[in-house]
């Protein structure tokens, strides 16, 4: 799986390095909570993973492994986003890859904390 590139924004950079700013924007993802698909997003498998279209935002994300794509629709059946890669094989080493990526469906709202209802 590859890992999106951030470059810092221009304030960022004078400041902080790269992995700074990978590691702020990781905050707002918290990975032992329960997260699902939106409501909003639908999926469509491809060869290198899948596209998700918001339509809500009108966004449309590439999720580019098909191992992104078995987590994303593994949220649903697990407590946290832990068990969900662990639950589909993610190691300990593909784990920060697989955090920044969630993370940025976060952000983008392709993923939503879950609540009990």
């Amino acid at each position: 799986m590859s890992t999106p590139t951030i470059t810092p924004a221009a304030a960022d950079a004078k400041d902080a390095s790269v992995a700074d700013v990978v590691a702020r924007r990781r905050l707002d993802f918290d990975p032992t909570a329960a997260w699902a698909l939106s409501p909003q997003v639908a999926l469509r498998p491809e060869r290198f993973g899948a596209l998700a279209y918001h339509f809500g935002t009108r966004r449309l994300s590439f999720l580019k492994s098909p191992r992104l794509l078995a987590v994303v629709e593994a949220l649903a059946d697990h407590p946290s986003a832990t068990e969900a890669c662990a639950a589909v094989g993610i190691t300990e080493a593909e784990m920060p890859g697989m955090t920044t990526a969630l993370s940025t469906l976060a952000r983008t709202d392709m993923i939503v904390p879950r609540t009990s209802a």
